[in-house]
């Protein structure tokens, strides 16, 4: 072990030859300096509680703000059904349900003024009122979720391993009555809505240990209102990002150690013969880890996203490397290759499952987030990165890429990416001419902007298929920029901002 001291505070070192050398000689001591007018670059006022506030002018682009949280907004989730109502938690320790519809204004013409103060509110406007205060917690609410199909409950997640649970008491989602909270981890780093209509009110989450866990909330279970139906513990580092097939029958998951695995959540793909007789004891129908070398990413594994036919999946980790691996195919698809109860159809759906389809690495770190274009004749699949790019796959053509935007976000790191909704926007003649369509992409990024890309091949051109941006948040280290949104089919995105805000904008 090094003993090496750089400051000399070795309290045995005290040998006065040596502190000699460095005594100052009696002629020096009265030495003056003379003053050579010199401004000094550093202010008194730095410190002063009584001098005036530094004003920063930015360009504020949206239509209303909330300004409740007093630290920065980690999460935010929008109700299935009344799409304006959504939930933020912060580094406040709390979250809050809010209306993204009401306060709204015209964008002003000049730009807004927002005060450097720890706060950093927008002051020429009245902000949004909560709805309603979900608190709890101990610890930072890093994520919130509003349960599918219907939204009749919320829930928080926390750094202090905290579920919490609150119930939509009138059908409207503006009052909420709290229903029960669990804790099984130390921390909880990411929960995630199963939207399958045959599993409602279901809810997973990764746990700093590695652990994923499914519940099932149901208020009139007056005993046990969050059950518990699964627990995993193949993961030997923190899970870090995890999401559910689109039927919402499978659920996928990474961590720390790069390991990669979907889990059988509700005993479907074991019906079908498709669990894996190994790992996870019949609970898995893939595995991967770093012993397979040519799935291994060495940093890790930190996002992961299903195709829009659950065909395979992606995961993104360190160095910008994505692994796509294959997945069995469940329900009608799995039924129509093995029909009349032969087994064809389990065999070529267990020999796809857990193939390494593709290794990718077209940007240079790590990939935060993963999303696919949600149309039958848009085979898009989008990635965000830290070194500030985005970059677009068609997946349908050996994953070759289409476009890589290098400079996506003025070389800050690009949090995330999501196309537009398809439900909502159909694609046809009038949209193609609106503006809108499952083609837009929107991002976010520490740059404290939202960006849209239209992502048709014939519109790359110069820009690379920017469209539009919106501005208001702090950015580039005023603040930390946007850390995440959600949008519906009317263009409407809202914002988490690490300075603490969440800003409406509209087209």
């Amino acid at each position: 072990m090094s003993t090496h001291n750089p400051h000399n505070t070795d309290p045995q070192d005290d040998d006065p030859e040596d502190d000699g050398d460095a005594m100052l000689d009696p002629d020096e001591a009265g030495e003056e300096i003379e003053n050579d007018g010199d401004v000094a670059m550093d202010s008194d006022d730095e410190g002063d509680p009584n001098a005036p506030l530094e004003e920063i002018q930015l360009q504020n682009d949206s239509v209303a703000h909330f300004d409740k949280h007093t630290d920065s907004i980690f999460c935010i989730s929008q109700h299935p059904v009344h799409t304006n109502i959504v939930v933020t938690g912060g580094g406040d320790d709390v979250a809050y349900i809010w209306d993204s519809s009401s306060g709204r204004q015209e964008r002003p013409v000049l730009p807004t003024s927002y005060e450097s103060s720890p706060a950093g509110g927008v002051k020429e406007r009245a902000g949004i009122e909560a709805t309603q205060k979900l608190d709890g917690h101990t610890d930072s609410v890093n994520g919130v979720a509003f349960m599918f199909p219907k939204g009749e409950y919320v829930v928080t997640a926390g750094l202090d391993g905290r579920l919490r649970a609150w119930r939509d008491a009138a059908g409207t989602g503006q009052k909420w009555e709290f229903v029960a909270d669990a804790q099984e981890v130390e921390e909880i780093n990411w929960i995630s809505a199963c939207p399958s209509p045959a599993h409602p009110n279901t809810i997973a989450l990764g746990a700093n240990d590695g652990s994923v866990w499914i519940y099932t909330i149901d208020a009139s279970n007056a005993p046990n209102p969050l059950t518990i139906t699964q627990a995993f513990y193949l993961h030997t580092a923190a899970c870090t990002a995890g999401t559910w097939s689109p039927d919402g029958s499978l659920l996928a998951t990474v961590a720390e150690d790069s390991s990669f695995y979907v889990w059988d959540a509700f005993g479907d793909a074991a019906e079908a013969g498709l669990t894996s007789a190994g790992q996870g004891g019949g609970q898995t129908v893939v595995g991967l880890t770093e012993v397979d070398e040519r799935f291994r990413v060495d940093g890790g594994l930190y996002s992961v996203a299903v195709s829009p036919n659950s065909s395979f999946a992606a995961v993104g980790g360190a160095d910008g490397n994505i692994r796509i691996v294959g997945l069995p195919r469940l329900g009608a698809a799995a039924s129509s290759q093995g029909a009349a109860g032969q087994r064809g159809g389990g065999a070529k759906n267990k020999a796809a499952a857990g193939q390494i389809l593709a290794s990718l690495q077209t940007q240079g770190e790590s990939i935060e987030s993963i999303s696919f274009a949600q149309a039958a004749n848009l085979t898009l699949m989008a990635t965000a990165s830290v070194d500030g790019s985005i970059a677009l796959f068609d997946w349908s053509h050996n994953f070759a890429v289409r476009r890589h935007i290098k400079e996506a976000h003025e070389g800050e790191a690009v949090i995330k990416v999501e196309f537009a909704p398809a439900a909502s926007i159909p694609v046809n003649a009038a949209t193609a001419g609106s503006g809108r369509g499952p083609w837009l992409l929107t991002s976010c990024g520490n740059d404290g902007v939202v960006r849209v890309w239209d992502t048709r091949g014939g519109t790359a051109a110069a820009g690379q298929g920017f469209l539009r941006q919106w501005q208001g948040h702090r950015g580039g280290g005023e603040g930390g920029g946007v850390l995440g949104f959600v949008q519906d089919g009317s263009g409407r995105v809202v914002t988490a901002g690490d300075d603490g805000i969440g800003l409406v904008f509209e087209p």
